[in-house]
């Protein structure tokens, strides 16, 4: 394919999603820019693009790639034409897009309108709600009124969640199994919502178990073009983040399947959705779906999906971004099966992150495993970031296919310096509810 209206691309991002990036951009013949921070030396991302900048200190490294200003000042500085924000940091930041606008920079994401609305998560149940996709029964409360909490809990039935109105990944969520625990469970998750998100507002949503995390990606452009790449099962995962993801999600029917894209293509439409998105369902154990949310971003796994469709997600997303229409004719049928796993560097038992230096980091090369990493032997894993350091995604033309390259790829990994939670994803990919394609997202929880 020929070069795209962008010359030069600023990511906003760092580690393996900001390497992933810059791989479709040299493919597209497009310039990169990286930021990065003091505390991370000389990264990977850093070396790899065309041209890198450091960001400026804040009061954390972390909080330097939340700095929209100067993000968009570097852009400017550099002769960028576009931000791609990646995911997480300001990945669905309305403020980010609407100060590109300003400076006549394109940013690669959604309209800040859709962006604002989807994160609030209330709001995007009730717009959901409205378009005709099925909610969970629920509520929004005052973390300091028990009585109105209480009140609300008793009618939306225990058990339930409690959840930030803001933010995403898990964080601030809170299981109430009864009234006695529901004030301690609102204390906790304002409290862990306001540090991370600025925001102490929660809601309350009555909780599905056991249940499955189903999602439908979508790609839509501003000619009215929307298209679904099928589902994904993200059911494996621990303190309610993905380790594990999978396409197409096994033992799904193919009427629910079917729905779920239907829903979220629609959804995508009556809400004048540009740009990648991912809908997000909570399924039960009779087939039955529910909205959870919609993440208008580039998700970890879309890596699963590129590898079950052959289509290249981030070059959509910079399609679209440019204003042209989207390269697929319809909605792509997935081919065979792909697994990603999430190689992080924590403790397996404890899940806690474990920084250091890398002195040992030798991962295997196979055919149909794609690697997307970060860093590098001798690299030093901070205690800033998240501290994902490489994803695996195995191809099959059959599930068990998949998972079987899957295992003996994370057993030749050689990973020395920090521990890696490769024992947990190996336990887990021989769990006989895994084997069997009929896990829920307690499985990660069930293991030893």
């Amino acid at each position: 394919m020929s070069r795209l209206v962008f010359d030069k691309v600023l990511i906003a991002n760092r580690g393996e999603i900001a390497c992933r990036i810059i791989r479709t951009c040299r493919k597209l013949s497009i310039k990169t820019v990286a930021v990065y921070t003091a505390a991370e030396g000389s990264p990977m991302h850093a070396e790899l693009a065309d041209e890198s900048y450091a960001l400026p200190e804040n009061a954390t490294p972390a909080a330097s790639y939340l700095d929209a200003a100067a993000i968009v000042a570097i852009a400017v500085e550099s002769g960028a034409d576009a931000i791609h924000p990646g995911y997480g940091f300001l990945s669905e930041s309305p403020a980010l897009a609407e100060r590109c606008a300003e400076r006549g920079v394109v940013f690669v994401g959604t309209r800040p309108d859709t962006a604002r609305l989807m994160a609030d998560k209330w709001a995007a149940r009730a717009k959901m709600s409205s378009v005709g996709v099925p909610v969970l029964p629920g509520a929004r409360v005052q973390a300091d009124d028990e009585e109105s909490a209480l009140s609300a809990a008793s009618k939306v039935g225990l058990p339930l969640m409690v959840k930030a109105t803001d933010g995403g990944g898990g964080i601030g969520m809170q299981v109430v199994e009864s009234e006695a625990r529901l004030q301690r469970a609102l204390r906790r998750a304002s409290s862990s919502a306001l540090r991370a998100f600025g925001n102490p507002e929660v809601y309350i949503e009555k909780l599905v178990a056991p249940a499955r995390h189903i999602e439908v990606q979508i790609v839509a452009d501003e000619h009215g073009n929307v298209r679904h790449l099928g589902e994904r099962d993200c059911s494996a995962q621990r303190r309610h983040q993905k380790v594990i993801e999978e396409a197409p999600a096994p033992n799904l029917p193919s009427s629910l399947s079917e729905a779920l894209a239907d829903m979220s293509v629609s959804a995508g439409r009556k809400t004048d959705y540009v740009g990648v998105g991912t809908f997000e369902f909570i399924v039960d154990d009779n087939d039955f779906a529910y909205f959870l949310e919609a993440n208008t971003r580039l998700q970890v796994e879309h890596g699963v999906t590129e590898m079950v469709t052959g289509v290249d997600i981030v070059e959509q997303q910079l399609r679209v971004a440019a204003g042209m229409k989207l390269s697929m004719n319809d909605n792509v049928p997935p081919n065979g099966h792909a697994i990603e796993c999430r190689i992080y560097a924590e403790n397996p038992k404890t899940f806690m992150p474990s920084p250091g230096a890398l002195n040992a980091f030798e991962l295997p090369s196979m055919a149909n495993l794609r690697i997307d990493i970060g860093y590098r032997q001798g690299d030093a894993v901070t205690p800033y970031f998240d501290p994902l350091l490489a994803k695996f995604i195995a191809w099959g033309e059959c599930r068990d296919a998949a998972i079987s390259l899957m295992d003996s790829a994370l057993n030749a990994c050689e990973i020395s310096g920090v521990d890696t939670n490769i024992p947990t994803l190996r336990a887990a990919l021989e769990h006989p509810d895994f084997a069997a394609g009929r896990y829920t997202t307690s499985l990660i929880e069930s293991l030893p």
